[in-house]
């Protein structure tokens, strides 16, 4: 938001340095980001003259240019070569002197320097008004008023106005600063504490009268909730025209470009008191004003010539044909203000905060009304802003007030009424106030005191402040006047320290998260909006599982995630497409679900591995990444956190083209493998990727057992072979849970080390060679516990799986 200084002071008389206020309002909360000079002219034509001009002749050697000489009021007169049509002698005339910086039409600066043309020497240049700013005319040179005394700065001939401008980052919360009163306002209060007897001025509407009662315009307002006030006036008789330079100025100085008179002045007092107004041309009125929702559907143009359409819920302000404006937001284009105009109805109201709110997102617009109608502005300001308004109308358009106030306002808006406790406001700022100096804070912040006691203050809160609602408003009220940098602390520290489980959610990721980082994983963050359209890729995720945006940004970013994949997705294509292939991600995050018991946040931790698993070298060439290369990176984050006892399940997410399930007991802890080729067809990926989904709550619940350590073994392991051959379906987990259900004392390992299919096998089978590595804790095995261990498990096999050695 930015603040004029200049503007500021017709609230508050202060001379203050922009710095010091500067630092006063940052103090207050209102943080001054910046502070810009402003000139109404670019330059503020330093270094521009009047000159007389004493005698004007034909250049010798060009035939469109003139030798004048000119007196500039001090020293000797100069000469300069001018090719201006309508140069003549006995002008008076703005010159630009030598060193003099000037600004074209782009802003670039040039300077003026002594020079000669067509062999005649220049000592400056008599400007046009383009050239200094000030029009943008170029048929000639500027012809000033004869009065004028040569060597005048033409600064002072043409009013140059300075002002320094604050760029204040207003917090949401401060509905009531976003005006100029409303930060004289809080400026004032703080000054008053620093003993400064210091007024607000409130411009004066005293003069306010109706001239004649020829255009009466009914109202009819059929939702008060949605508005609960609407003030209106019509004004007859005016000119539509360019607004006067102190106007244009104070709006040029925050960075907005006038229009007109008439909607300068609704900008005007926008940015002057905080109260939006939208200005109606009468005759593009039918019947009487009505202030409703319309069907949806209904398609409306806005000032800026788009074509919307409406909704059931936005707020419009019609007449008896249909609808005018967008309330609290954008104008209609068939009902501005033109040049043709002669007559307007002003409008002033309060609107539905929210209601605002929901119509700006709806529709994508962003406006320095509804910017604040949005946040809460003051209803109790809102007849006195249309008077104001109406009689800026009639100093800058002429014209008269031809209607009584429209004033719309069936139930007032009350003002808030809180206890302030004086011990609980001494326990939060930290420090003990005195009560006079709460009692003066309070006031300067124009809250009534009601009551007073031992205990505390009864007060009554104005209704603009919207963001002091509760106690502990009023006392950082309280502490932000006073002043944060005022309170006083102990030089005494004291410490606790807390006894915090191991198995913290943040503890837990960060040694997740170090282990992946270690294994080359990088991790990224995504958005948990999303497209609804992404539960057509799975049955899994469900329609009426989406948890919907009520105001979304756009459609794809209208629904609350269900899974972590397609996200993950998305930043596996995007880095794809920037020829960057070769990925390890993870991502810690939530997933959403509107369930018929209720609404489901559970948290995940997924991982994506696509491309090669390392980077090309002379000494390592590459090798893409793989299942059993995945799998392992999922059973290191197991491992890592002491999760052993878990079995292998089919999996039953329909994501995976070939995927496994771990679980722990009938609880499914991940769920990994390759993403079918027809979802990632979806985000044009072409090459494989890997994808892991773990159960995050429920791993949090399984770890936390204590680490068992255990001796070196003394005696040395044993370690025997065999080929196996077995029918084509048997998968190698059969082969391990006979093996440990054959020998659960001396048998340590059993690996898989080769698998074989096809030339020299019978049709249907494969051969699997397994290692069975034995070791006993106490001896030294011998080669007869070796044997009959080795011939149990063959055994075994050969009855159970129907395998025989190859």
């Amino acid at each position: 938001m930015r603040i004029s200084y200049n503007w500021l002071k017709q609230f508050i008389k202060i001379d203050l340095k922009s710095e010091e206020t500067a630092a006063i309002l940052t103090d207050l909360g209102l943080e001054v980001e910046v502070v810009e000079k402003y000139q109404s002219v670019r330059g503020g034509l330093q270094g521009v003259v009047v000159g007389h001009v004493l005698t004007c002749e034909k250049h010798p050697d060009a035939d469109r240019l003139k030798i004048t000489t000119v007196d500039l009021g001090e020293g000797a007169p100069v000469q300069i070569v001018c090719g201006a049509s309508n140069v003549a002698a006995g002008q008076k005339v703005p010159v630009a002197t030598i060193g003099t910086q000037l600004f074209d039409k782009d802003g670039v600066a040039f300077e003026i320097k002594k020079g000669k043309i067509r062999g005649q020497e220049s000592h400056g240049m008599i400007c046009a008004e383009d050239e200094l700013g000030l029009g943008t005319s170029h048929d000639g040179i500027m012809i000033l008023d004869e009065k004028l005394k040569p060597g005048t700065p033409c600064a002072k001939v043409f009013n140059i106005e300075n002002d320094e401008v604050f760029e204040i980052g207003l917090t949401p919360n401060r509905a009531d600063a976003m005006s100029h009163m409303g930060v004289a306002r809080d400026l004032r209060a703080s000054l008053l504490q620093k003993n400064s007897n210091i007024e607000l001025i409130t411009p004066s509407v005293s003069t306010f009268r109706i001239d004649k009662r020829t255009l009466k315009i009914d109202v009819d307002v059929k939702d008060n909730k949605l508005a609960p006030r609407y003030c209106g006036v019509t004004i007859s008789g005016v000119t539509v025209k360019e607004s006067p330079e102190w106007l244009k100025n104070r709006l040029k100085a925050i960075g907005l470009t006038p229009k007109n008179n008439i909607v300068d002045v609704t900008n005007y007092i926008l940015h002057d008191l905080g109260q939006p107004l939208h200005a109606f041309d009468a005759a593009k009125i039918s019947g009487k004003i009505i202030v409703k929702t319309v069907a949806a559907g209904t398609k409306f143009t806005t000032l800026d010539d788009v074509e919307r359409t409406l909704h059931e819920e936005d707020l419009m302000i019609c007449d008896e044909k249909g609808p005018l404006c967008l309330a609290g937001v954008f104008g209609g284009k068939g009902s501005g203000v033109t040049e043709t105009t002669n007559a307007i109805f002003l409008e002033s109201a309060y609107f539905n905060p929210v209601s605002i709110r929901k119509s700006a997102k709806r529709h994508a617009l962003n406006t320095d009304a509804s910017f604040r109608f949005e946040r809460g502005i003051d209803p109790n300001i809102t007849e006195f802003a249309l008077k104001r308004a109406a009689l800026l109308i009639k100093e800058v358009a002429g014209g008269e007030i031809t209607s009584d106030i429209i004033d719309i306002y069936p139930k007032a808006i009350e003002d808030f009424r809180v206890f302030l406790n004086f011990d609980k406001t001494a326990k939060l700022i930290g420090q003990e106030l005195p009560k006079e100096t709460i009692k003066k804070i309070l006031a300067s912040l124009d809250i009534k005191v009601t009551t007073v006691s031992d205990a505390g203050l009864g007060l009554i809160i104005p209704s603009y402040r919207v963001d002091v609602q509760r106690e502990v408003d009023v006392i950082e009220e309280i502490l932000r006047v006073y002043g944060y940098n005022n309170i006083n602390f102990t030089k005494k520290l004291n410490a606790t320290v807390s006894n915090s489980a191991r198995t913290e959610d943040y503890k837990v990721q960060n040694i997740v998260a170090s282990q992946l980082n270690g294994l080359g994983f990088h991790e990224m963050m995504a958005n948990s909006l999303t497209t609804p359209d992404y539960i057509g890729l799975s049955d899994m995720l469900k329609e009426e599982y989406n948890v919907m945006m009520l105001n979304p940004l756009s459609n794809d970013l209208s629904a609350m995630r269900q899974s972590l994949l397609f996200s993950g997705l998305e930043a596996v294509s995007y880095n794809i497409n920037r020829r960057n292939g070769d990925l390890k991600l993870f991502e810690f995050g939530k997933t959403y679900h509107k369930l018929p018991s209720g609404y489901d946040e559970p948290k995940h931790l997924t991982l994506f591995v696509s491309g090669n698993r390392n980077e090309e070298s002379w000494t390592n060439p590459q090798k893409p990444s793989d299942f059993f290369l995945f799998k392992g990176y999922v059973s290191s984050v197991l491992d890592r956190l002491g999760i052993t006892k878990v079995q292998n399940k089919p999996v039953a997410s329909d994501v995976f083209a070939e995927g496994i399930a771990i679980a722990s007991g009938n609880d499914t802890l991940v769920e990994f493998g390759t993403v079918k080729k027809s979802i990632l067809k979806h985000f044009d990926i072409k090459q494989e990727v890997f994808y892991a989904d773990f159960n995050w709550n429920l791993i949090l619940k399984l770890i936390g057992s204590k680490i068992k350590f255990t001796d070196i073994p003394r005696y040395p392991e044993v370690r025997r072979d065999l080929a196996l051959l077995v029918d084509e379906n048997i998968a190698f987990d059969a082969i391990y849970n006979i093996a440990r259900q054959t020998e659960k004392s001396l048998l340590k390992a059993v690996n898989l080390f080769d698998v074989y299919q096809g030339k020299n096998l019978p049709e249907g089978k494969k051969s699997y060679a397994v290692s069975f590595t034995l070791q006993d804790s106490s001896k030294t095995l011998t080669d007869e516990q070796i044997d009959k261990i080795m011939s149990k498990l063959q055994k075994n096999m050969e009855n159970e799986l129907g395998a025989s050695l190859r």
